[in-house]
């Protein structure tokens, strides 16, 4: 089928990024419940994969922030990732940052958000998730709500970890959007080590409860120094952890400069965050030594990008900044670019 969302585009990127977004999801959602969403993506073959005891379907997947509630899995799953991440979501519902707060650079292609977890809370992702007809691999994002300190930080991701456990295929900790005031600092190895031993313990408890173990994986920054990076992969491997996301959303704009809305303050996604995502993932790979999966995100656009993520050291990837700017034929060539991957030695 002929890929229709480069027609589509001009009139989505005419109108407010947030707005776009919503009129996308109904379209999606009414191909999906019609039955025909499948027929206008380009598909791809299967090219399963197993990590930290899961079978993908393939290695690409959607990363957290498009469907911050789990409202939209049956659409998107049409589109051929091989897992979905929903979320962030939080204990506690929350209106999130002011609006406008989302931000084209169309020249860069790139996205800029301050959108501070806005979403329903955790007991509406989880009765969204038991409605949608998806059965493929689901990870489920967790942060923290905007006005819970740091030093309760642990309080609000147990009571995600509790309500999302029977419903995830994995579970991410989110301790590294830079649009909730202090939640970085979460990312430091002692506060690192102090939150993951009381997610791991509760982890354990509910997995006996459950009959089934569910990773936990770990969001970072890609603003973290490398002696940053390799202290947090220290404490990663020590608290027993299953995984990392390298990486989320960047303070810094390079490469943007001068363009318009890159001084709007928030975090920079898309082809910007490419070159500096991939050092990340490089520099936690030699860290980690096979250790932990690294699942790669900053910058795809293209199946190369994808690929040169799994160079790096990743073993799955993940975009959305793609997907806005390429629609789904982004994911269909990530998915054959890295069918039948062999990785190349990381030097």
């Amino acid at each position: 089928m002929t890929d229709l969302y480069p027609l589509f585009r001009p009139l989505l990127f005419a109108a407010d990024p947030e707005a776009a977004h919503a009129a996308t999801f109904a379209a999606l959602d009414a191909a999906a419940r019609m039955g025909v969403a499948r027929m206008l993506v380009p598909r791809a073959a299967a090219a399963p994969v197993n990590v930290m005891g899961i079978t993908f379907p393939n290695r690409i997947g959607l990363a957290a922030g498009l469907d911050k509630n789990a409202a939209h899995v049956d659409g998107l799953a049409a589109l051929g990732f091989g897992f979905l991440e929903v979320g962030t979501v939080t204990p506690r519902a929350q209106p999130g940052n002011p609006r406008p707060r989302l931000f084209r650079l169309v020249e860069a292609q790139a996205l800029i958000n301050r959108l501070g977890f806005n979403n329903d809370g955790v007991a509406r992702l989880v009765a969204n998730v038991e409605r949608a007809a998806y059965r493929g691999v689901l990870g489920i994002n967790l942060g923290r709500n905007f006005d819970t300190p740091n030093e309760r930080a642990a309080d609000d991701y147990l009571v995600g970890l509790r309500a999302v456990y029977a419903r995830a295929s994995y579970v991410t900790i989110n301790i590294s959007s830079p649009n909730t005031k202090g939640l970085r600092d979460l990312q430091s190895e002692d506060a690192l080590r102090a939150l993951l031993v009381a997610l791991v313990r509760e982890r354990a408890m509910l997995a006996d409860a459950h009959g089934r173990h569910v990773p936990l994986v770990v969001k970072i920054a890609p603003d973290l120094t490398d002696d940053a990076l390799r202290g947090a992969a220290r404490v990663l491997v020590e608290c027993g952890v299953d995984g990392v996301i390298a990486t989320n959303t960047t303070l810094e704009r390079n490469g943007v400069e001068g363009m318009p809305h890159a001084a709007e303050a928030g975090g920079l996604s898309g082809a910007p965050l490419r070159a500096r995502s991939d050092a990340v993932i490089r520099t936690l790979a030699r860290a980690l030594d096979g250790a932990l999966p690294i699942i790669g995100a900053g910058g795809v656009l293209s199946g190369a990008d994808a690929r040169a993520k799994l160079d790096a050291g990743a073993t799955l990837v993940q975009l959305y900044t793609g997907l806005i700017y390429r629609g789904p034929a982004v994911v269909t060539e990530a998915v054959r670019a890295t069918a039948g991957y062999a990785r190349v030695p990381v030097g």
